[in-house]
């Protein structure tokens, strides 16, 4: 409010423009609420008193290290700053104790090496320049010192950086953590080691990201009181299981697809991969190759990974034949059969890949075929062989697909978290989060839901934690200042998650009834949300809907939402790989207790999601938080380019851009008060 009270004639100001987010200029004339900028550009605008802000005449042109240093902490302000030290190739900067870091889209080895490690070792907050290893470090201390387990949560959306800035993290730890001239396979060996596996496993390329992580992941580093890593848990969100068989333009498969086919020619002829462009697991998308990536030494990388991890030659050929298998059994096309509403492998070549599917499985070719195009029901009296249709059996052969690779990367993770093994013993930890950011794109599905209600967890945890908590603090102290409203998101949360009546519940609901579409669904969504001020029905769609989260309305296409929220396995397919002659198949095929094998049991990728959230919210709770907010600064990938408009949209989505913009701006706190706010978070960080 001083801000804008000291706009007059001649003064420096932004003012909000439609290519630039904000432009500066000199002040014109002031008429009551309009004022008028002859902006830098050389055009002139009039524009409402509330669109225009003062700029700092003194600001330096490189931009201050701490944002909460700025005269005016306003939007124009902090993009200004952000976009001056981007230039100079200063990445990190702080506001108060939160790290925000803008993805430089390249290499920059030496503000990660040993020595630099060195630097930030035991040095006070804010006394060198804004780095991940200073987080790492304030967090790794007061863990030591006080006992108390500390997390740090790494967000952003896809592309901003977040998977590098949680390797530079638990680099840092196992350096601080690690135990000096030990060779083998250590703790913190291994931990690092578990990144390239589950990156080959779980990362792909997408529009947006060409190392994006489709799942999300907590690691637990485990201390012993010397502050020696004694032990470790990684814990994955929602692998996008999907993605294995669809994938949209210009986005790829999963790494590990491309790995083996960049393998030696005695693998590729081994898992008999010929041409590995002609694989329909991996051709759909117009997008074969990645620009500047060698596979081929991505693939020996990772085996060297799984050496270290502990995973052993012959397990590791088990799940590399397992990954041939799968793209064998994609290019599996399917014809009408001879009788009615029936299917048959469509040719010659598709009875290749079948027989090759089958022999890196190592399960019957035949069971194989009839597990994709015929089922089994099971009645009181008999067992009735049902046929299906081309379209089914194509359905079959995917489902197959996607249960096959979902049990193998939930092996690798608890293989992982067996070789590294957990200290019972450990009284602290510090928990590194890189989980999806915020997201909203064209088409939205399943996927976008469950990762969209994590941010809005996330979001209500860092609610209560800065502003509930502060406040709290505030009165207790009788600190004389004006209680803030600000936007609790607890009714988005009732909307999703609320049990019953919430539309996740109302999903689990429709996957149980038999006859139930995704318009029904959609139509009982319609019916009993028709009031509800966070949901709304668009007018052109009879099946989508939207949510209007806190950072931006996203339209949901619920055609998929249904068979992608099922987690059966069908039961010809449990029989088939359950009887496989390879013990590491059949490992991740075990005999169910309750005897799942005569029928296919509904289970909720939805619930079991919402309650591992739960799990995570409880754990973070009770730690210690630290923030680091990643930036993509372009669309384009590439170094040197700040792209205003789309670095605004995702500080606006973040949390680090709440304590920002949303206290000052939104909630008209004086810059004083906001400074303090900030310093007294970074003096309790401190101790």
């Amino acid at each position: 409010m001083a801000a804008q009270a000291s706009i007059a004639v001649g003064s420096q100001v932004w003012v909000e423009d439609p290519d630039e987010a904000w432009i500066d200029g000199e002040v014109l004339k002031v008429n009551g609420d309009t004022i008028t900028v002859k902006c830098s550009n050389e055009k002139t605008v009039t524009a409402k008193a509330s669109h225009v802000h003062a700029k700092d005449p003194e600001e330096s042109p490189c931009g201050v290290d701490d944002m909460t240093k700025l005269a005016y902490l306003h939007e124009p302000g902090v993009l200004q700053n952000l976009k001056s030290r981007y230039d100079m190739n200063e990445i990190y900067t702080y506001t108060g104790s939160i790290l925000i870091a803008v993805n430089p889209f390249r290499r920059l080895p030496h503000l990660y090496d040993i020595q630099m490690m060195e630097q930030y070792k035991g040095a006070d907050f804010g006394e060198l320049s804004p780095h991940p290893f200073a987080v790492a470090d304030v967090a790794y201390r007061l863990m030591l010192n006080e006992g108390i387990s500390q997390s740090i949560l790494v967000s952003g959306e896809s592309g901003a950086g977040k998977t590098e800035s949680t390797k530079m993290i638990m680099r840092y730890l196992a350096y601080m953590g690690g135990k000096a001239a030990t060779e083998g396979r250590t703790v913190e060996k291994q931990v690092l080691q578990s990144n390239p596996v589950l990156e080959a496993f779980g990362n792909a390329k997408t529009v947006r990201n060409n190392n994006s992580s489709r799942f999300g992941k907590f690691v637990e580093i485990q201390f012993d009181q010397k502050g020696r890593i004694s032990g470790a848990a990684v814990r994955t969100y929602l692998l996008e299981r999907s993605r294995v068989c669809q994938i949209s333009e210009s986005e790829r498969n999963y790494h590990c697809f491309y790995m083996i086919c960049a393998g030696s020619p005695e693998e590729r002829e081994k898992y008999k991969l010929g041409d590995p462009s002609t694989f329909h697991y991996l051709n759909q998308s117009n997008c074969y190759k990645i620009d500047g990536l060698d596979e081929s030494k991505e693939y020996l990388e990772t085996r060297k990974a799984m050496d270290i991890i502990g995973i052993s030659s012959e397990e590791q050929e088990a799940i590399f034949r397992i990954v041939a298998a799968i793209l064998h059994l994609g290019n599996v096309e399917f014809a009408e059969g001879d009788d009615v509403d029936s299917s048959k492998p469509k040719n010659e070549k598709s009875m290749f890949h079948l027989r090759t599917a089958a022999e890196l499985f190592m399960c019957d070719e035949k069971a194989l075929e009839d597990s994709l195009c015929k089922r089994i029901i099971v009645t009181r009296d008999e067992n009735i062989v049902k046929t299906l249709d081309a379209e089914a059996a194509k359905g079959s052969r995917d489902a197959l697909a996607k249960t096959v690779y979902s049990r193998l990367f939930d092996w690798l993770v608890t293989k992982i978290n067996n070789s590294i093994g957990q200290d019972p013993t450990s009284k602290c930890l510090i928990g590194v989060l890189d989980i999806y950011g915020f997201e909203s794109f064209k088409t939205n599905s399943f996927e976008q839901f469950c990762i969209n209600l994590t941010n809005e967890k996330l979001q209500q945890h860092f609610n209560q934690h800065v502003f509930k908590m502060e406040q709290e603090e505030y009165t207790k102290e009788e600190i004389d200042w004006s209680y803030i409203e600000f936007v609790d998101n607890q009714d988005i949360l009732d909307l999703i998650d609320k049990k019953p009546g919430g539309i996740i519940a109302l999903l689990d609901e429709a996957c149980m009834l038999p006859r139930s579409t995704h318009e029904t669904f959609a139509q009982k969504l319609y019916q009993t949300f028709k009031n509800h001020k966070r949901f709304v029905k668009p007018k052109l769609s009879r099946s989508d809907f939207t949510i209007c989260h806190y950072a931006g309305d996203v339209t949901y296409q619920t055609e998929l939402f249904l068979d992608k929220n099922k987690d059966y396995v069908i039961a010809e397919h449990q029989a088939l790989l359950g009887a496989s002659g390879c013990s590491f198949v059949s490992g991740l095929f075990p005999l169910l207790s309750d005897d799942s094998s005569k029928s296919s049991k509904f289970s909720s990728i939805g619930s079991r999601f919402k309650q591992q959230l739960q799990s995570l919210l409880e754990t973070l709770s009770s730690t210690e938080p630290h923030y680091i907010r990643c930036v993509k600064p372009n669309s384009l990938l590439k170094p040197a380019i700040f792209e205003n408009q789309n670095v605004l949209q995702q500080l606006r989505c973040g949390v680090s851009f709440v304590v920002v913009v949303g206290i000052s701006v939104c909630f008209k706190l004086p810059t004083s008060v906001l400074i303090l706010f900030f310093l007294r978070g970074l003096w309790k960080q401190l101790g």
